[in-house]
């Protein structure tokens, strides 16, 4: 379990109090003023000003408030790849020192963890504040890619241009460039061996997203990109795309209407076909 203590001003104590009032507990500890307690979290705010962050989720939060350089740090996180409908979308972001009372204020922290709706308000507004890099792969470019590239190597693919294009911008990524991990560091690298160009300074880390507030928002961003590229989709076909691939009866049904309206042969402009879910209609 970890462990962050920090010396806080009244002021950063009175945001932090705020951002986390609904999960105020009493302590029977004389000298703590304000006990927060949430899902692999505890807060401990004490008489003296001393706050300790301790739990699993301990260093994504605590990093709002702890004064250090290291502070800045970049990251990447991808979304859609487990959806049976829709593009795969990568974004990698920088988050700067005075970037983290905005972040705190507004509960950045990955995006599996927010409601869309939240998402869809808070993406536009995300994509101004911070620097990033947004890729896009449709479906029927995806579709030609997999034919000689699987899913990790798309991803290690995408994930590297992001760093790349972050870089073409002129943007000073920070030592600190956190991202995702979804196979061996080994792998990531052998998928990139013919690459022209490999952004090699990065830190990878399983459940980034939980840990590092640049991978999050880079899920947001993600997440928002992933969720306005959907709602384009379903008004262009005129069809309510089930998300994710768990929902069989409903990915079948979409599948169907698909097919009756535009042809089996135009499947690949909306889905991911080496999905189990169109083994039947490829």
């Amino acid at each position: 379990m970890a462990t962050f203590s920090v010396k806080l001003t009244d002021e950063k104590i009175a945001i932090l109090k705020d951002t986390f009032k609904e999960y105020i507990k009493k302590s029977p500890n004389e000298y703590i003023d304000t006990f927060i307690q949430k899902e692999d979290l505890t807060i401990s705010i004490y008489t003296s000003n001393k706050v300790v962050f301790q739990g699993n989720d301990a260093f994504f939060y605590a990093q709002a408030y702890l004064e250090s350089k290291q502070n800045r740090q970049a990251g990447s996180d991808e979304v859609g790849t487990g959806d049976a409908f829709g593009p795969v979308i990568v974004c990698a972001a920088i988050v700067e020192e005075d970037d983290y009372p905005y972040i705190t204020e507004k509960h950045i922290t990955d995006s599996k963890q927010l409601d869309d709706n939240y998402i869809r308000t808070l993406g536009p507004e995300l994509m101004k504040k911070f620097k990033h890099s947004l890729l896009i792969l449709d479906n029927v470019t995806y579709n030609r890619v997999h034919e000689t590239n699987n899913l990790n190597a798309i991803k290690a693919k995408m994930h590297n241009k992001a760093f790349l294009n972050m870089k073409a911008k002129g943007y000073d990524i920070p030592k600190a460039a956190y991202i995702d991990q979804f196979c061996s560091v080994n792998d990531y690298f052998r998928y990139l061996f013919d690459e022209k160009e490999i952004y090699r300074d990065l830190i990878f880390e399983t459940k980034a997203e939980s840990k590092y507030h640049a991978v999050a928002i880079g899920s947001m961003i993600s997440r928002y990109a992933f969720l306005d590229y959907m709602d384009r989709l379903e008004q262009k076909y005129a069809i309510r795309f089930h998300k994710g691939s768990s929902d069989l009866e409903g990915i079948k049904a979409d599948t169907e209407l698909f097919i009756s309206r535009y042809g089996k042969q135009r499947l690949n402009e909306v889905a991911k076909l080496h999905f189990k879910n169109f083994d039947n209609y490829r």
